[in-house]
């Protein structure tokens, strides 16, 4: 029995990114190294006041996920949510350092042009702009510069989508993680229905699909569908869960499918965020967007001799439940 631990690495990926750490161990920080985001001198207006953010970010593994529930059910609009998945990903790490407004985003899509027909790149860019109209309608400008999408069939399985995106901002109004000792910890759960939301989201997010993948659907998909993994995966951790995506489960009830829940796209805070930074910025001692390593992630922006004590949590999402049965189960 391979230790669940292990998993993860044999799979393909990495939720430490040891490699990916240690490779880029001599770039520059930044001009604020704590800072949840790399900060860079003002290079757009070369205005010593104002700084420069840029980020890029992917959905992971996400997009293979709606590729299997694509083909079972004819539902192209999920495409939508994976657009959602790679905003969000970097427009919510951006706010963390206080830049959510007038920000400029640029996508790049690589495609297998063999299995991925124009309509899902027409739903993935339909998904952008929807997105960006539902935050413009809250406040926040986010401007689509355009982007690059190739086909590049011979290396990549299915579909890779990911965003880069920039945003310039004062100085002043710049939030540097300077958590200090007496400060309150406030966290906002991933899963529900936001008034901003159109349906119950999950809370997974876009980090851990490979796994929550993996280790929920049937094996039948991987004989049905070979090209969402990878053919150099040992086949005993491929697919090995009890569920198939069309299969239901009764959240507050209401009937949603494994698919659905596993595709809910990941949450943004903007909307939430904007409010609270414009009127407490100067209060704030940092923001941590824990999309990956949960509350673990804290830890990387404490001073030392700081420490963290949680004293509640929000009750464990459904899905998670789920991924924690199973999880016990397959290690027995």
């Amino acid at each position: 029995m391979v230790p669940e631990n292990e998993k993860y690495d044999l799979r393909g990926a990495s939720s430490s990114k040891a490699e990916v750490h240690q490779a880029i161990r001599n770039l520059d920080k930044g001009l604020y190294p704590n800072a949840f985001c790399k900060i860079l001198p003002d290079v757009a207006g070369s205005n010593p006041d104002f700084c420069n953010i840029m980020h890029a970010d992917t959905a992971g593994t996400k997009p293979s996920l709606a590729y299997l529930y694509w083909k079972e059910t004819g539902d192209i609009s999920v495409w939508r949510g994976i657009a959602q998945d790679a905003l969000v990903m970097n427009l919510d790490d951006m706010a963390c350092v206080g830049s959510l407004d007038n920000i400029l985003i640029s996508s790049t899509i690589g495609r297998n042009k063999h299995l991925i027909p124009g309509e899902i790149i027409e739903e993935i860019v339909e998904g952008t702009i929807s997105f960006i109209d539902k935050m413009g309608e809250r406040g926040i400008s986010i401007k689509h510069a355009g982007g690059e999408t190739a086909d590049t069939g011979d290396i990549v399985r299915t579909i890779d989508v990911g965003i880069t995106a920039f945003g310039r901002m004062h100085r002043k109004d710049l939030i540097v993680n300077q958590i200090k000792p007496g400060a309150v910890v406030i966290g906002l759960a991933s899963d529900g229905q936001a008034n901003y939301e159109e349906e119950y989201n999950s809370g997974i997010g876009s980090n851990g699909l490979t796994s929550a993948r993996h280790d929920m659907l049937h094996n039948m998909y991987a004989a049905k569908y070979p090209e969402s993994f990878s053919p150099e995966t040992d086949p005993s951790l491929v697919y090995n869960g009890p569920w198939k995506l069309t299969d239901t489960v009764d959240v507050n009830g209401q009937q949603i499918t494994i698919g659905k829940l596993l595709l809910s796209p990941t949450r943004t805070y903007l909307p939430i965020l904007m409010p609270i930074i414009r009127e407490y910025r100067q209060g704030l001692q940092g923001i941590i967007h824990c999309t990956g390593g949960a509350y673990s992630k804290v830890l990387k922006f404490l001073s030392p001799g700081v420490a963290v004590h949680i004293d509640s949590v929000p009750p464990t999402p459904v899905l998670f439940e789920m991924i924690q049965k199973v999880l016990r189960y397959i290690t027995r």
